[in-house]
């Protein structure tokens, strides 16, 4: 498909609660391109994990991600009612611009960014931007994150902050893309609270629900050179998948799942 004109290029895997971010991008602001990346294996995450963390941390966290597929599945009716009750568009619209690549970190994309030449780069959902493709793009590079930074960094934010007692920070940030993880400077975040049935495989589409707006505030922000960051006052963890043993015995003992 022919790209469209657009000051706006989002880097993506896609996934429901990432098109309901686009979509709320598009209806306040005009038309985006997107570059749609083929995801990254599994087996890639977890030897690469496997590295830092050894093997049987990783076997558990496989584990959890299963679970949290099948639970996609399993729970789907649950997903449907919160994309209704919310007003949530799930899908590319009629028309969206999608250009196709194997990975943000390919040439193919840094081609068609150079070729677009956007004032914002927005990452949603997409892998870790290395060093090198970071300092190749000449525009201002944003993140969304399903969790409030640097508190938590990482993987399952929302999980991570109700199995720890933090409530209050059930949330989303959208921040500057540095070399680090998750560690650039917070520029909007956005609070809420998990809905009655919510479980990790829920729960990244409950945080978008209430986050679009704070993705469109970003995104015209930075459009318009104003790039202000936030100082949340909290320490910085980097989180995982859980272990599925862990995911098992927290839900039991808590009910948090």
């Amino acid at each position: 498909m022919e790209p469209q004109k657009s000051n706006i290029v989002v880097v993506t895997e896609g996934g429901p609660h990432i098109w309901a971010v686009i979509n709320a991008i598009v209806d306040s602001l005009g038309p985006v391109n997107v570059i749609l990346e083929t995801p990254e294996s599994k087996k890639q995450l977890l030897v690469r994990r496997a590295r830092r963390q050894g093997w049987v941390s990783v076997i558990g966290q496989l584990g959890t991600m299963v679970l949290t597929r099948l639970g996609k599945r399993f729970f789907a009716g649950h997903a449907d009612e919160m994309i209704a009750e919310q007003k949530m568009q799930t899908e590319p619209k009629p028309g969206q611009s999608i250009i196709h690549v194997p990975s943000a970190n390919a040439p193919e994309c840094l081609d068609a960014i150079a070729r677009l030449q956007p004032g914002v780069v927005f990452l949603a959902g997409c892998r870790m931007l290395s060093r090198d493709t970071l300092s190749k793009i000449a525009c201002p590079v944003v993140n969304y994150h399903a969790g409030i930074t640097p508190k938590y960094r990482g993987m399952n934010g929302g999980y991570w902050a109700l199995v720890s007692g933090d409530t209050q920070n059930f949330g989303t940030t959208v921040l500057l893309v540095d070399a680090g993880v998750d560690t650039g400077g917070a520029l909007k975040q956005a609070r809420g609270k998990p809905g009655r049935g919510d479980s990790i495989s829920s729960y990244a589409l409950r945080q978008a629900s209430f986050s679009r707006d704070i993705c469109v505030e970003a995104v015209r922000d930075v459009l318009a050179g104003k790039v202000a960051t936030i100082d949340p006052g909290l320490p910085s963890r980097q989180w995982y998948h859980p272990t599925i043993w862990f995911y098992l015995w927290t839900g039991l003992r808590t009910g948090i799942w």
